[in-house]
């Protein structure tokens, strides 16, 4: 199954932490739908990435942000306010995936209009479950916005 469009569905996840990016690629890779994983190691790259800036000048859209909140150079929090305040992001799906059980990061990350959030389990297996379920649910549940090009 493919993604939006006929293409691969297009996933940024912005993460720092090395296990927890060769789970998620881990789980991508065993899904039966059409994906394509970029990955950023923290939040300014993240900016730079959907402003294509250097190095990311071909960098495709994301049709879906999986995004840490602790993260180095620009925490997690302000990539979302970012995101959800600049026109041509806002209507990208961003889902928290964080460590982070605590009430008042999940209030503010709602306050700042994330799309949803997730606590990463600590189980392996749960996490890969977590990842696919997030991925079956954006890529085949929603209907996700059409990007077309401007005229």
């Amino acid at each position: 199954m493919s993604g939006p469009m006929g293409r691969p569905a297009e996933f940024l996840l912005v993460e720092d932490n090395p296990g927890d990016v060769r789970l998620t690629k881990e789980a991508l890779a065993e899904s039966k739908l059409y994906n394509n994983l970029n990955v950023v190691p923290d939040g300014l790259e993240a900016l730079r990435f959907l402003r294509q800036e250097a190095p990311y000048e071909n960098a495709p859209r994301p049709d879906v942000i999986l995004l840490d909140l602790n993260l180095p150079k620009i925490d997690g929090r302000e990539v979302l306010a970012t995101i959800k305040s600049t026109p041509e992001f806002k209507r990208i799906p961003v889902v928290v995936i964080s460590s982070s059980e605590a009430e008042a990061d999940i209030l503010r990350s709602y306050d700042l209009h994330v799309n949803c959030y997730v606590t990463k389990p600590v189980n392996l297996d749960q996490f890969i479950k977590v990842v696919q379920s997030i991925e079956s649910f954006w890529l085949t549940i929603v209907k996700l916005p059409q990007i077309l090009p401007e005229s």
